[in-house]
């Protein structure tokens, strides 16, 4: 049996849910989400916990039975209190702004990168930390988002520069050597 399948889904107090026809349909104070999941699993709600079980033990339902239960928990952590990733800017005249609801990235181009957040996604920009805060409800939609923005300029591995997640390494290469004397 899947370790993280059959694990139960605990509902907070203030998070709603429905389970029709394998269509799962959540809300709570962040909003509401819905998705569609395969019919061979059995997805249903009991003592304020939603239990996922699996018809057989092939293959293809164990790896469905682990990835149905996580993207049901995210789906209630998401709409109970949200999820957030930090970027950083790092470089010598690198800096983001916020321009209304858009995202406005100084990155070394001849022009400013201006992002657009999706629906259900936030941006905050703290200009003394240099740092980038996605917020929103969706986990999956947050993870792209944020791909997308380091994407703009990833951290090179000769200065450091570039948009990176917070906390992550970036694994240095020693610069070109002096000519070798003879």
């Amino acid at each position: 049996m899947s370790r993280i399948g059959r694990l139960p889904v605990t509902v907070p107090s203030n998070v709603k849910v429905e389970v029709k026809n394998s269509l799962v349909k959540v809300s709570g104070p962040q909003g509401e989400m819905s998705r569609q999941f395969s019919p061979s699993m059995d997805i249903s709600v009991e003592n304020n916990q939603i239990l996922v079980k699996r018809p057989t033990d092939t293959p293809e339902h164990r790896a469905l039975h682990g990835t149905t239960r996580a993207v049901i928990n995210n789906m209630v952590t998401g709409v109970s209190t949200g999820f957030e990733i930090v970027l950083e800017v790092e470089g010598v005249g690198y800096r983001a702004e916020m321009e209304g609801n858009n995202l406005v990235l100084y990155v070394g181009y001849s022009h400013p990168v201006k992002v657009e957040p999706p629906a259900g996604v936030k941006f905050e920009v703290d200009t003394k930390t240099r740092q980038i805060k996605l917020q929103g409800r969706d986990k999956e939609l947050l993870g792209q988002v944020a791909v997308n923005i380091r994407s703009y300029r990833p951290p090179e591995p000769y200065h450091g520069k570039g948009i990176r997640y917070a906390g992550e390494k970036i694994r240095r290469k020693a610069g070109k050597s002096g000519k070798a004397k003879k």
